[in-house]
């Protein structure tokens, strides 16, 4: 398990932390086993103050996950934070309480639907065969809107497809999604530009082998069509370069349409138009993942398919993200 104090002003005292996989019982208040709780450790302690600026992994954790488990993962500090790294867009019922309760039974606990996820990087989970797959996006990946506690976003339905082939069931998933991203700015809450946390989010997953990138649409809206095409592709391309030179393989994905958007224009349609042409057809790319076809409506085709849209025209709802999970070739993978 990895932790993170990359945000982190103070030193992050972390007290206790236990894990287990989660039940049923993902709207209400969990009803934990204290005799299934497993402690986390770190050098064979249950304690660890994270520098700022660093994450830190913990000690191996032997714990049986069966496939598409979520895990309740708990975790106790003992005297004031900072502020704390998170992801701020979960898409999951979250659960909080006073004091030491990393190792109860759960009855404390107060449910926050969407409640961020605070210092947790990740999870490496050891397979059978060596391979993952990080989804890299902003908050189309991240799944924004998609049903609390329901993974259904494209990533999960991604990860329903593989473990329906046995071919492919052993391959990891890794949403890499940050909901506001963009590629060619940080953006405060919505994480560091797509370059800028490439690194920690590709390159430091463990066994990677291929990497999807889907971002573009944030520059080209809020700049109201002011981004130059020319810019955009420049970092797809640094970020192709980067990916080869360590040995990955890249699969660029088209953006999916979003007139009707609040950031909506004209000028802005034609910068993604010319965006997703280059990424259909320059050859740069490994493999394509055309999601604006997937998508759009045949009838007008930069709307999104009403059937897709979760009614603000720019993110898909779960019908959308599974229609984004089947336009990839596994075999690309």
């Amino acid at each position: 398990m990895r932790l993170s104090n990359v945000y982190g002003t103070t030193p992050l005292v972390v007290g206790k932390v236990t894990v287990t996989p989660r039940g049923a019982d993902l709207a209400g208040t969990p009803t934990l086993d204290p005799a299934t709780l497993v402690p986390v450790l770190f050098g064979g302690r249950p304690s660890v103050t994270i520098p700022v600026g660093a994450e830190w992994v913990s000690d191996p954790v032997r714990i049986a996950v069966p496939d598409d488990t979520d895990l309740v993962i708990s975790t106790y500090f003992p005297g004031p934070t900072g502020p704390l790294t998170q992801h701020p867009t979960r898409y999951a019922t979250g659960f909080s309480a006073a004091g030491d309760q990393a190792a109860g039974n759960g009855s404390s606990y107060q449910a926050i639907p969407g409640m961020a996820r605070y210092i947790i990087e990740g999870v490496d989970v050891k397979s059978r065969v060596r391979g993952s797959v990080v989804l890299f996006g902003d908050s189309i990946t991240d799944g924004v809107v998609s049903p609390i506690d329901q993974n259904l976003r494209y990533p999960d339905q991604l990860a329903d497809r593989l473990l329906a082939q046995p071919a492919f069931r052993e391959l990891g998933v890794l949403n890499a999604g940050i909901s506001g991203n963009r590629l060619l700015q940080n953006a405060g809450t919505a994480g560091d530009s797509t370059l800028a946390r490439f690194d920690r989010d590709v390159i430091g997953q463990a066994g990677v082998r291929t990497v999807v990138l889907l971002e573009g649409i944030n520059d080209i809206g809020n700049s109201r069509g002011a981004t130059e095409p020319a810019d955009l592709i420049a970092v797809h391309r640094q970020f192709i370069q980067r990916a080869h030179q360590a040995g990955l393989k890249v699969i660029g994905a088209t953006l999916t349409p979003y007139e009707g958007a609040g950031y909506y224009t004209p000028a802005g349609e034609a910068d993604r138009q010319a965006l997703s042409t280059w990424i259909r057809t320059s050859g740069e790319y490994d493999a394509v993942a055309d999601f604006d076809k997937a998508v759009r409506d045949p009838a007008n085709p930069s709307k999104m398919l009403p059937a897709y849209d979760v009614g603000d025209h720019l993110h898909p709802n779960a019908e959308g993200f599974k229609a984004m999970a089947a336009a990839f070739d596994l075999k690309q993978l």
